[in-house]
């Protein structure tokens, strides 16, 4: 019996997608906009309105040249998904005014990940995007690399100048420029994610550098991004890191050469704490977690285990639906554990729960909860029962998405703009390469992969 999410439909087409062959570029051009997250975001919404537009005008006629019915189907249940809970939330939210507007808003995630689907629906737009990802958090990684050895990224010092000749005022401030303790490569001062999206898009990297390159490829790409995401990251892209090489280097070098990389890892983890202040200062402070008392685990959590506890709290007190999807902030006060007390980040209170499973449950409860998991489960099976060859296309945005949303750490805040846009985007890169339509499967699964 076909099986729904899995099995492609037979569909009288040519492999190409009429009209849509601009799809990857817009893709990387969102991507490569981040370090500008107000033109990225532009990039997003227009890209969200030319392809509703689009398929609109058509009457949604030719929607099979696009996308199987599979990927579409799988596309729009992982946007529910996400969205669903959201909405859901906002009716007895602590602000639901902002919480509906959020949620009118974000509903320009739907046409734009039908059209980051389509994208990589056939084996030109796949490699096109795939390749291109790669290329770009490539530059990025030479990029901090080349701030680490000279104090100054090369391509953030370009965009900071542009922005000062247009507006008189640099992407930063002064202060966020003065607190800089790591690496900040493109993305800046101001926005100290680059680690963790390094983490994130590196099965990207790897699969590229493994296909091309074979085995030394794939080690010099590691080599490089390790240090990068040792030097720029939280620790929390650091076991991101360490799960993309556990998932991705065993199938390349198998697992005796793997404990390899990872010896060779921490000798480079040793150099890098002796060398750098800010990496000794994070190596020391999650030493504390060995005091076994409950102060030196929160030191060594960085103020986590508040944060945590508040957000049990909520969940207690909004069991059905949270507090609201970004709603964290205003309901933290509350159900704060140590109110009064100084907090391990500093002043104010905490913006969102820092692990994803605390933050579906708090912000959008039970509800929310249980279709995150009824969308991880579909796309599971989706997994399961897609033929060899579809799993091998989709491997690495596979990769991508499962250490984005891995439960057992810390995370940034999947409901916020940028990191949402992030998850969301990795979905609809691995339902439409996974999905793709019959005339994009290849005669032959290559040797390697990463």
């Amino acid at each position: 019996m076909p099986n729904s999410l899995t099995e492609p439909t037979a569909l009288p087409h040519n492999g190409a997608v009429p009209g849509w062959r601009w799809a990857p570029a817009w893709i990387l051009a969102y991507v490569a906009l981040w370090p500008a997250p107000g033109y990225a975001e532009g990039v997003l919404v227009l890209g969200a309105l030319v392809a509703i537009i689009r398929l609109v005008t058509s009457r949604f006629r030719g929607g099979g040249q696009l996308l199987s019915h599979q990927a579409w189907a799988l596309t729009s249940v992982l946007f529910f998904a996400y969205w669903l809970p959201e909405l859901v939330s906002a009716f007895d939210s602590v602000d639901p005014g902002r919480a509906l507007r959020e949620a009118a808003v974000d509903l320009r995630y739907l046409p734009f990940l039908w059209l980051v689907a389509s994208a990589v629906a056939n084996g030109r737009g796949r490699r096109t995007t795939f390749t291109g990802l790669a290329v770009i958090i490539g530059i990025w990684t030479v990029d901090a690399l080349l701030q680490a050895f000279t104090g100054t990224s090369p391509l953030f010092f370009g965009i900071d100048s542009i922005k000062h000749a247009i507006s008189g005022r640099g992407m930063c401030s002064a202060e966020e420029v003065a607190a800089l303790d790591r690496l900040s490569g493109v993305l800046g001062p101001c926005n100290l994610k680059l680690g963790i999206v390094l983490a994130s898009l590196s099965p990207f990297v790897l699969h590229a550098a493994g296909q091309r390159f074979r085995i030394a490829g794939w080690l010099v790409a590691a080599a490089a991004m390790g240090a990068v995401v040792v030097l720029a990251g939280s620790r929390a892209s650091w076991v991101t890191y360490a799960l993309v090489l556990v998932l991705s280097g065993w199938r390349m070098l198998g697992w005796k050469k793997l404990a390899g990389v990872f010896a060779f890892g921490a000798v480079m983890l040793a150099v890098l704490t002796l060398a750098s202040p800010q990496v000794r200062d994070r190596i020391v402070r999650t030493t504390h977690v060995l005091t076994a008392n409950e102060e030196g685990v929160d030191v060594a959590l960085s103020g986590r285990t508040r944060i945590w506890g508040a957000a049990v709290c909520m969940a207690g007190r909004h069991p059905f639906n949270g507090v609201g999807a970004r709603g964290f902030r205003e309901a933290f006060p509350a159900c704060d554990p140590e109110s009064g007390q100084p907090a391990e980040w500093g002043e104010g209170p905490a913006l969102h729960a820092h692990q994803i499973v605390l933050e579906v449950v708090s912000e959008t409860g039970l509800f929310g909860l249980l279709l995150w998991l009824a969308g991880a489960a579909l796309a599971w099976r989706a997994w399961r029962y897609a033929e060899p060859l579809q799993r091998e296309h989709a491997r690495p945005a596979m990769l991508a998405l499962v250490v984005t949303v891995f439960p057992l750490n810390t995370h940034l805040a999947f409901y916020s703009t940028f990191w949402g846009g992030l998850t969301l985007l990795l979905a609809a890169l691995y339902a439409g390469s996974l999905l793709a339509k019959p005339a994009s499967v290849p005669a032959s699964v290559p040797a390697h992969s990463g």
